[in-house]
């Protein structure tokens, strides 16, 4: 996999020839390398960073790696676990671990986070009154959801890249053994 990866992915020095000098500030190797701290920061990044309202995810993804120094195309793609369908339940857990630290009533369906019907006259107040029930648990729970994912995905990637390089050593040493 990581071989597939290296063919397709731009190496270092075609990053800073290719890109206008206000981007040459991308190429640093770990930015684009695929090795496990990089890949696995990037997961991090692009975990925390998929909970980010909007059209924000990739380029906060994309911030978020150059700072820590990970890849940044690893980040950018694992913002895409949200989606539609994915968006309201992970926003339903947050809620639900913000309503549990902060004492607040627990929703108790997914259809309470669904928008009220908004009318010409009355959408500011809807609007505000639905942002005011979801507040201060939702913020809450937004940035721990995003902590655990992002710790997650980084202890399960260096696991699996560590069973990875495990396994290819005892492949190695049997195919050593063997001739």
């Amino acid at each position: 996999m990581r071989k597939f990866f290296q063919r397709h992915l731009p190496d270092s020095a075609r990053v800073q020839q290719r890109f206008p000098p206000w981007l040459r500030g991308f190429h640093h190797p770990n930015l684009w390398h695929l090795h496990r701290r990089s890949v696995a920061g990037g997961v991090a990044v692009g975990l925390f960073c998929g909970l980010i309202p909007g059209p924000l995810q990739m380029i906060g993804a994309a911030g978020g790696a150059v700072l820590c120094r990970v890849n940044i195309a690893v980040a950018v793609l694992s913002t895409l676990y949200t989606n539609p369908v994915t968006i309201v339940p992970l926003y339903w857990v947050a809620y639900q671990i913000g309503a549990w630290l902060t004492g607040a009533p627990p929703l108790p369906h997914l259809s309470d986070l669904a928008l009220p019907e908004l009318h010409w006259q009355s959408w500011m107040t809807e609007l505000a009154r639905w942002l005011g029930q979801l507040g201060k648990p939702l913020f809450i729970g937004l940035p721990l959801l995003g902590i655990s994912l992002a710790i997650l995905g980084y202890v399960v990637v260096r696991l699996f890249w560590r069973i990875g390089v495990i396994w290819q050593w005892r492949k190695r040493k049997l195919r050593r053994g063997a001739t």
